[in-house]
């Protein structure tokens, strides 16, 4: 077993050697719960999923866990927006959430951990940071020092914002000590939510619920950490500040995963630019299957555009495939061999980490090789079922035809075989303006639904 993966922490690809055998603890950024999932959201929690099940294929015992951040400014500026209380808010978006991610086939995750649910952790680690020299006080709360962490900075490469940085509001002072100064515990304001503490009353910093968090499950070391790549500088710099400073151990994470950013028609997503995509509203227009694959059609670390011809593409892409899976039904001509050779190409692809692009490469060349050596079977068949397992892409049941769309080719055939073209052309005119469209093959008419 030789799982190789990029390590933002060390700018390398390196040898994946868990600190307990086979035994995985990873933590992925969940969402901050004031807005639905948009698809942006969905490329890093559907590939980190794909990840999660081919660790757990190449036989690793992996806790998948996440966090769902539930108080922060931005849910609190959401619920007087809509005249309603913020946990209220937190919890209803939270739900959409998880339906949403139930929707794009997201299965590998081990346990969800509320921010507000982990308030005394959250206290005492805040408290070992006072205690320890590292946080200091001011009118609205309490702040890390970040001068007194030597190593802070050796995530990202530097110790200032950048344009593309995910920030929290929570952390704007002028009272700070330093401009990179992240706030650990904010002081309640009135009709603020707020819990009652030996610090005061108050609520948790948007960094130190990750380490609060993760702590209580992993301790202050665990195996993956991972998260879209805004958030390497300053959330998982904060996060590496905070639990070192109070552990003393290092790393605090072995590896560091980042997944690429999406852009829509070559822009960034946002509400001003009207280019925002939820995934409930992609998912009324694409399904599920041709989304996980557009995302798994580029490396988790590459960026990607989402335009109507990528997807389409994907679509496209996906539909070759599905068709060869019905292929091998008809097909009984088996090659184990030809069969084997293809699946340890794939896992090689995914063991030099998490290669999708060239894990999806092998399965085009396999089928195009099926096809020209007339091979299908029940080998080929198996091999595209224990890949689904960890893909989530293929559909094994045959599409089911309209009854009309039926008797429509089978008229086009009575008449083909009459040699009356002209009528027959005008049928698959009509079965196309139904949505359906029809391949003449060696063993008869194929059916399809047309990919608009």
């Amino acid at each position: 077993m030789a799982v190789t993966i990029y390590n933002t922490l060390t700018q390398k690809k390196d040898l994946f050697t868990p600190r307990r055998k086979k035994r995985v603890d990873i933590f992925v950024c969940g969402p901050t719960v004031y807005d639905y999932m948009h698809i942006g959201h969905a490329k890093t929690y559907v590939q980190f999923d794909v990840i999660v099940k081919y660790l757990r294929y190449r036989g690793y015992n992996v806790y998948y866990l996440q966090n769902v951040t539930n108080i922060d400014d931005k849910i609190i500026k959401r619920a007087r927006e809509k005249n309603i209380e913020p946990l209220k808010l937190a919890r209803e978006f939270e739900n959409s959430y998880h339906k949403d991610e139930k929707k794009l086939g997201i299965t590998s995750i081990t346990k969800y951990a509320r921010a507000t649910d982990y308030i005394s952790h959250i206290v005492k680690q805040t408290q070992t940071l006072i205690k320890k020299g590292y946080a200091y006080k001011i009118s609205d709360g309490y702040y890390y020092d970040i001068t007194k962490f030597k190593d802070y900075g050796k995530l990202s490469g530097r110790t200032a914002l950048g344009a593309e940085d995910a920030i929290s509001r929570i952390d704007e002072s002028v009272e700070k000590k330093n401009k990179g100064d992240f706030c650990l515990w904010k002081f309640s304001k009135k009709n603020e939510p707020g819990w009652d503490t030996k610090l005061s009353r108050g609520r948790p910093g948007w960094h130190i619920e990750d380490t609060a968090i993760t702590d209580t499950h992993f301790g202050p070391q665990y195996d993956i950490h991972g998260g879209a790549r805004d958030l390497i500088f300053p959330h998982h710099e904060a996060e590496i500040a905070q639990i070192q400073a109070i552990s003393d151990k290092s790393p605090m994470a072995h590896f560091w995963i980042h997944t690429g950013f999406l852009t829509v028609d070559g822009k960034k997503m946002s509400k001003s630019l009207n280019n925002f995509i939820t995934v409930r509203d992609a998912l009324k227009k694409y399904n599920y299957k041709t989304l996980r694959f557009f995302y798994l059609s580029s490396h988790y670390r590459s960026p990607i555009d989402f335009t109507d011809e990528s997807i389409k593409s994907a679509q496209h892409g996906l539909e070759r495939l599905n068709d060869f899976i019905q292929y091998t039904k008809t097909n009984k001509k088996d090659n184990k061999e030809f069969v084997k050779k293809a699946k340890q190409q794939f896992i090689t692809a995914m063991d030099n980490d998490f290669d999708t692009v060239k894990a999806i490469a092998i399965l085009f060349d396999f089928v195009n090789e099926s096809y020209k050596k007339n091979i299908g079977g029940k080998s080929a068949y198996k091999l595209f079922k224990k890949i689904n397992k960890i893909f989530d892409i293929f559909t094994f049941k045959k599409p089911r035809i309209p009854q009309n769309i039926t008797i429509l080719v089978e008229q086009r055939e009575k008449l083909r075989d009459q040699k009356k073209w002209s009528d027959a052309d005008q049928i698959r005119k009509k079965v196309k303006n139904l949505g359906f469209v029809i391949e003449d093959t060696d063993k008869g008419p194929l059916i399809k639904k047309l990919i608009p």
